[in-house]
C-alpha cells in the first residue's frame, strides 16, 4: 500500500471513526503540533552526549505521544484506541521529582542556552508548550479527554528541568536572564 492516497489533496483529512475535517481545524493543529514535538525529541535523541537517564526518558515520552496523537485524532470517546492516562502523567512527575532533587535550586529565569543538547531540549520545550496551547483552544471548542491537557503540561516542564540537567552533566553554565544588559 502506498502512501501517497490523494485524499488529502483538497484540504481535508479524516478522524478516526468521525469523518473528514479541514487540516486547518483546531484538533488536526493540536496532533500536529505534537507530533512535530516528537520529531524535535527525535533529534534531541540523535544527540550522543545525551544522558542515558533523560534518553530512556525521551524514548517513553515519543511513544506518549503516539497515544496523546491517537486521543486527539479519535474525538469519539467510545472508539477504543490509545488514550492518555492519569498513569502517563503520573510518570512524567515521577521524572519531575528526581530531577528536581539532582539540580541546583534555579533563582532566576534562565535562558534557553547552553549545550547543544540543552538547546535541543528547550526548543522540545517550548514546542511542548504550544502543543498545549493548541490543546487549550480545541477544549474550548471541542471535547477533549483532559489528562492530553495535563500530560503536556508535565512534560513540557519535565523538558525543562532535563534541559538544565543536560546543561549541567556538560559543564555549561546557566545563564540567567539580564533585564538589562539586553542592549550590550
Amino acid at each position: 500500500m502506498s502512501i501517497v492516497t490523494k485524499t488529502g489533496d483538497t484540504g481535508m483529512t479524516g478522524l478516526y471513526g468521525s469523518g473528514r475535517v479541514s487540516k486547518a481545524h483546531p484538533r488536526i493543529e493540536a496532533y500536529g503540533t505534537v507530533d512535530e514535538l516528537n520529531t524535535v525529541l527525535g533529534v534531541v535523541l540523535a544527540e550522543l552526549d545525551l544522558p542515558m537517564v533523560i534518553r530512556g526518558q525521551l524514548t517513553a515520552a515519543q511513544n506518549a505521544l503516539f497515544i496523546v496523537g491517537s486521543d486527539l485524532a479519535t474525538p469519539d470517546a467510545s472508539i477504543a484506541v490509545p488514550r492518555v492516562l492519569p498513569e502517563h502523567t503520573a510518570a512524567v512527575e515521577r521524572w519531575i521529582t528526581a530531577l528536581e532533587k539532582s539540580l541546583p535550586p534555579q533563582r532566576k529565569f534562565l535562558l534557553p542556552s547552553g549545550s547543544r543538547t540543552g538547546a535541543l531540549l528547550h526548543q522540545a520545550r517550548s514546542v511542548c508548550r504550544r502543543a498545549e496551547r493548541c490543546v487549550v483552544l480545541l477544549s474550548e471548542k471541542e471535547g477533549i479527554n483532559t489528562e492530553v491537557q495535563m500530560y503536556l503540561n508535565r512534560l513540557s516542564d519535565y523538558l525543562f528541568l532535563a534541559a538544565r540537567s543536560a546543561n549541567i552533566s556538560h559543564g555549561c553554565p546557566e545563564t540567567e536572564v539580564d533585564y538589562e544588559g539586553w542592549d550590550a
